[in-house]
């Protein structure tokens, strides 16, 4: 009898919408399915996003043999650059995923580094001890798929994110069929997306969306703006037959949105007329009502081409009165207030805003609770593990499994860095990993412990104060009293005597200091505590307080 378990430890995506990364172990081999970034709330200035923390894969580096990518989304690719930068493993993805993570490796300069591999559904091949096919889900991207690894111990199934839709986009619907087949012989454990498991029936078709589109650019007398993501593929492809059946051209915005479409439409997987996609400049010469963009920035991203035309900061394109602005999208968690603020921004500048409120012009990608009773059911999993969702939606996905009579003892909510063996006699968490995940600022990650972080949250909360003096090198007496400037503290006419006794602060420090063997910078910073000390006494506010001094 095999003894050995296979290890199941999710490093992201099980407690969170986003960061999706689950690893596969199985004695010293080691499988990765997706490598996803987070969106984080607003309390985290300067933060573009979070990814997996991948330590305990880089301590096993010599075990890891592959990434299997499920599709191009940036909740599952969009660490990628970063692990592979710790990580030189092959990556295997769908054609149009492939094409994603291209354009998104040579922009971070490291695509000619990269081992990229292009599968195809139902063309099993072998890593290690794992034998892998990958096969057809229906989402709100083209090429997504489920991933069937066949480990020494039985197969398990990720689904990725799926719905049911018998009208997609592209004319691909989750492959039933072939994943009975792959299935016939028995499940030891599924994966399965629990996003919108507290969702009662079934998530709606995709095809209301391009219905929607049709009327809205059909009846809009001026411009229509349509703002998605760059990687949601099938919505691009509905904004072009729309756009193609009123008589219209489409100018694409946005770097991300640019290299995509130009990928995809290469490859594809966007298809329309010769001259019907053009430049902004063209666009720009012809009629507004004759005129579709289609934009970055639905959920409110700083730099946004759709947040830089609401805030008129865009270079190429000022919003008019009488144009339709259209956000395709539903915002992240977290992103809500700052989609608020752009849909606020876009009306005071006179246009008219559909969004995911106030019309069906975005339907989610996700299976509600029927569809993942049908996945239950066909798979018949003997463990049972939801993934892909805030904590109470894996527990409401656990409670459909259970209603499917999948054993209690067999169903299992993880958080990230749990470590669950699985046998065929029994499945038990036995251990955790680190799971903390990283930040990234620009192409720089940090610890989320970090310290620059606190700096930044006191920077933007109570502002900055900067104390300067200069003492004799020779006796170490002041030659010129503290200078003190601030930036976002307090306003100006109520600092003079705040800061005239914040000088005194600072000079009684530096006598005290002198005493002792004179160390600048132990000096410079028990100045600053001091001060600081004392302005949080005075104003209940602590800046961050810079000391400077100088011999001369």
């Amino acid at each position: 009898m095999n003894e050995t378990p296979l290890r199941v430890i999710p490093l992201g995506g099980l407690g969170e919408i986003g960061q999706n990364m689950m690893v596969l172990e199985y004695g010293d081999e080691i499988v990765v399915i997706d490598a996803g970034i987070l969106f984080l709330e607003e309390d985290i200035p300067g933060v573009d996003f979070a990814i997996p923390d991948i330590s305990y894969l880089v301590q096993n580096k010599e075990k890891v043999r592959a990434i299997l990518l499920t599709h191009g989304h940036e909740d599952h690719i969009g660490a990628l650059p970063y692990v592979l930068d710790q990580l030189d493993v092959p990556v295997y993805a769908s054609r149009l995923t492939h094409g994603l993570i291209t354009v998104k490796l040579r922009d971070f300069g490291t695509l000619s580094d990269a081992r990229l591999n292009v599968v195809e559904p139902h063309a099993p091949f072998k890593i290690g001890a794992f034998r892998v096919e990958f096969f057809r889900v229906c989402h709100s991207i083209p090429d997504a798929m489920g991933i069937a690894v066949t480990t020494p111990l039985g197969l398990v199934i990720h689904t990725g994110d799926f719905k049911i839709d018998h009208t997609p986009v592209d004319g691909k619907a989750t492959d039933f069929p072939a994943l009975a087949k792959i299935t016939a012989g028995g499940v030891l454990l599924l994966f399965s997306d629990s996003t919108y498991a507290e969702v009662e029936g079934y998530t709606e078709s995709e095809q209301i969306v391009g219905e929607t589109f049709h009327r809205v650019i059909g009846e809009a007398d001026g411009r229509v703006m349509v703002a998605t993501f760059a990687s949601l593929i099938s919505r691009i492809q509905q904004v072009l037959d729309a756009a193609v059946d009123n008589d219209r051209k489409v100018a694409v915005i946005g770097r991300s949105m640019i290299n995509n479409v130009k990928m995809a439409v290469n490859l594809g997987y966007l298809d329309a007329p010769a001259g019907t996609i053009i430049s902004v400049n063209e666009a720009r010469q012809l009629p507004n009502h004759q005129v579709v963009i289609v934009a970055t920035g639905s959920q409110g991203e700083p730099t946004s081409a759709l947040v830089r035309i609401a805030n008129r900061e865009h270079r190429d394109v000022r919003l008019e009165r009488g144009d339709t602005v259209v956000i395709s999208a539903s915002p992240i968690p977290g992103n809500e207030t700052v989609v608020a603020n752009t849909i606020d921004n876009l009306y005071r500048l006179g246009a008219k805003v559909l969004y995911s409120r106030t019309a069906m012009v975005h339907v989610h990608g996700h299976a509600s609770r029927e569809e993942l009773k049908m996945m239950l059911s066909l798979v018949r999993p003997s463990y049972f593990v939801p993934v892909h969702g805030e904590y109470r939606h894996l527990m409401a996905h656990a409670d459909i499994a259970r209603s499917m009579r999948v054993a209690d003892d067999r169903v299992f909510v993880l958080e990230d860095g749990d470590v669950l063996e699985i046998t065929p006699a029994e499945g038990r968490v036995v251990d955790s990993v680190p799971a903390v995940p990283a930040f990234v600022d620009r192409r720089r990650t940090w610890e989320s412990d970090s310290d620059v972080f606190a700096d930044r949250r006191r920077l933007a909360r109570d502002g900055t104060v900067a104390l300067a003096i200069t003492i004799s090198r020779h006796s170490g007496g002041v030659i010129k009293a503290p200078v003190i400037t601030s930036s976002g503290f307090m306003r100006t006419e109520d600092q003079h005597d705040l800061f005239t006794r914040a000088s005194n602060v600072a000079l009684t420090t530096l006598d005290r200091e002198r005493v002792r063997t004179l160390d600048l910078v132990n000096t410079r910073v028990k100045i600053a505590e001091a001060v600081s000390d004392f302005l949080y006494e005075e104003t209940g506010m602590r800046p961050v307080v810079l000391a400077f001094v100088e011999e001369v």
